[in-house]
């Protein structure tokens, strides 16, 4: 039964991080031990018996940190609880109907059996870094797509997958 959880992120502009602690958050309340982490700044995996990976998408291509982080840790991924989630649409689609995942990530679901994926809204606001970025909202087409509700909901159906381990506590 997995108790440790690590959600590990890429992210540029601080979006996908929120998602992915909101998504710890939970993990927590439902009475896993859960840590949200840059998936840059992680060295192991080892000492984790769930994994949570997620990305922000960029020009339809998953946050090179993210996809570095999958391929770095493939091994041990492989042999764990894993699931993905992809955070971009900058439209309601998110929030409107299921997403496939991006074709690298589709890949390493198959390829590390993970459990699922899913992709959520994205959040692009004034300040954000890079060019692209700067002209996505000089169009008028940035804002904040993320559904937290649509998170939250996900976040705890992953900790009912995992299943009662010891010591957990179920939350009301």
């Amino acid at each position: 039964m997995a108790t440790n959880v690590l959600v590990a992120y890429g992210t540029t502009n601080g979006s996908t991080a929120q998602i992915a602690e909101t998504i710890a958050d939970v993990l927590r309340k439902e009475g896993l031990t859960a840590q949200a982490a840059a998936a840059g700044s992680v060295t192991t995996v080892e000492p984790y018996d769930a994994v949570i990976v997620g990305g922000g998408l960029y020009a339809g291509r998953w946050h090179k940190d993210a996809r570095r982080f999958v391929r770095r840790h493939r091994r041990t991924l492989a042999q764990q609880p894993l699931w993905f989630f992809s955070s971009g649409p900058l439209d309601p689609s998110a929030s409107e109907r299921d997403i496939p995942p991006v074709s690298s990530v589709s890949k390493a679901i198959t390829r590390l059996d993970a459990r699922g994926h899913v992709t959520f809204g994205g959040c692009l606001e004034e300040g954000a870094k890079g060019f692209v970025a700067g002209m996505i909202l000089r169009s008028g087409k940035g804002g904040d797509f993320r559904d937290f509700s649509q998170i939250k909901t996900w976040a705890a159906h992953v900790a009912d997958e995992l299943g009662d381990a010891p010591n957990r506590t179920r939350s009301t």
